[in-house]
């Protein structure tokens, strides 16, 4: 199984840690993700499992459960004052944590979401929801991010077009996110990924997913599980107290602005996989950027990162392709367009990156893109990206120059200040 250099050393939980561990666990298929769960119930009958039903959310409830590994402990219908998922996570799931927690110490806890749920969503509640006024993180120790994915139905969740009203399994009435969308979010922000079963094609297109898995998320460790015959003390070694969750990780699309790996260059494919790492300090021409966007993402699974425009060049926009749709938007403003007594605004991270790559005309303005795919041609991809960015006449214009062209982009971005989206609101 493909392991990536950029995935974290097992380094384990402290021992002068007593606060009781939780694992976050997500995935898009329940029965695997499930599955999962009982393993882990099963070394260790102690353990609290706490799950939410989100199917009358909308009506204005949820279903709790809470179990251990003797039976079911809690089974209640808990009233919201508003249905989505936001106001569950507020309202219900960390105020349950919390009790847990109090209750019983000694018992560690594990956090399955409902399918729809991105685990970046519980991560900004518990940075920014108290419970009775105290951090949840002072009350628990958030071991591990952990997504599980069906290695059957991987490639078909990526290659979705549907959205999730069109399914009938939206968080929300307001709630557009695609399939796609929420499969790689919750892969992008797992710290660990657990591989579940086999491919109907067969082990080499197993091994194939693994390494698609470990492109689209380098820095994620991988566990492998036949979905048949489950070690369940072996898997639980692998999974509980890892240590691996790190608070200060940003936003996928904020990665690197941050300083953090955005994805890795392998330009050569490995069993059909390829991952190309596009990287230029001029910046795009709007309107051939607009021309090329729907060519460039012919043959990937999915892309992100950070671009900048000449006709807009204050402004940061993030990129993100999953689904075969793409969404371009604001992370705020280059700090290059920033007074150097508003950089404060903007995490140490991302003032630290920007130092130490800073150009003397483009300050810290940069291209940062990764494209990941199967049986992608990576010269072609680059051509097509390169012939986009301005020429030297183009450059020597100016910028007063570049304002004035013709932008299909003009009024998509507004102003927003250094910081926002760098930490990453996850939608609900």
């Amino acid at each position: 199984m493909p392991t990536s250099p950029l995935a974290p050393a097992e380094t384990g939980a402290s021992a002068a840690d007593t606060r009781p561990s939780l694992t976050v666990l997500s995935g898009f298929w329940p029965a695997a993700t499930y599955a999962v769960a009982r393993t882990l119930l099963a070394a260790d009958p102690s353990l609290l499992l706490i799950r939410h039903d989100l199917a009358d959310v909308h009506r204005g409830s949820v279903h709790r459960v809470v179990r251990d590994g003797a039976g079911i402990l809690e089974d209640e219908r808990v009233a919201l004052a508003h249905g989505c998922v936001s106001c569950t996570l507020r309202e219900d799931v960390l105020p349950t944590l919390a009790r847990l927690a109090r209750a019983q110490p000694g018992r560690g806890l594990l956090l399955m979401l409902p399918e729809v749920v991105e685990p970046e969503a519980v991560a900004a509640a518990c940075a920014r929801c108290p419970v009775d006024g105290t951090p949840i993180t002072e009350l628990l120790r958030i071991d591990s991010y952990t997504t599980v994915v069906d290695i059957e139905h991987l490639l078909d969740g990526l290659a979705s077009t549907d959205d999730l009203k069109s399914l009938g399994i939206q968080a929300a009435d307001n709630d557009d996110r695609a399939l796609a969308d929420v499969v790689v979010r919750q892969i992008e922000y797992a710290d660990t990924l657990v591989l579940w079963g086999e491919s109907r094609e067969g082990a080499y297109d197993s091994e194939r997913l693994g390494v698609l898995l470990a492109r689209i998320a380098p820095w994620a460790v991988q566990v492998r599980v036949d979905g048949d015959v489950v070690d369940a003390r072996e898997l639980t070694r692998r999974l509980r107290d890892t240590g691996r969750h790190r608070p200060e990780t940003p936003a996928v699309l904020a990665r690197g602005l941050e300083g953090h790996v955005l994805g890795v260059h392998e330009p050569q494919p490995d069993c059909g996989v390829v991952s190309v790492l596009f990287r230029a300090r001029r910046p795009f021409h709007p309107d051939r950027l607009h021309d090329v966007l729907e060519d460039v993402n012919a043959e990937v699974l999915r892309s992100r990162g950070h671009l900048w425009l000449a006709s807009q060049p204050e402004t940061v926009i993030a990129w993100d392709f999953a689904g075969g749709g793409l969404s371009l938007g604001s992370l705020g403003q280059w700090l290059v367009a920033v007074p150097d007594d508003r950089w404060d605004d903007a995490s140490t991270h991302r003032q630290l990156a920007a130092t130490l790559d800073w150009d003397p005309y483009y300050g810290d303005r940069q291209q940062h893109l990764v494209f990941v795919g199967l049986d992608l041609d990576p010269a072609r991809l680059r051509r097509m990206l390169g012939a986009c960015l301005l020429t030297d006449a183009e450059l020597a214009d100016g910028e007063e120059v570049w304002r004035t062209y013709r932008d299909p982009f003009a009024g998509c971005f507004p102003p927003t200040t250094p910081d926002t989206r760098t930490k990453g609101d996850a939608p609900a």
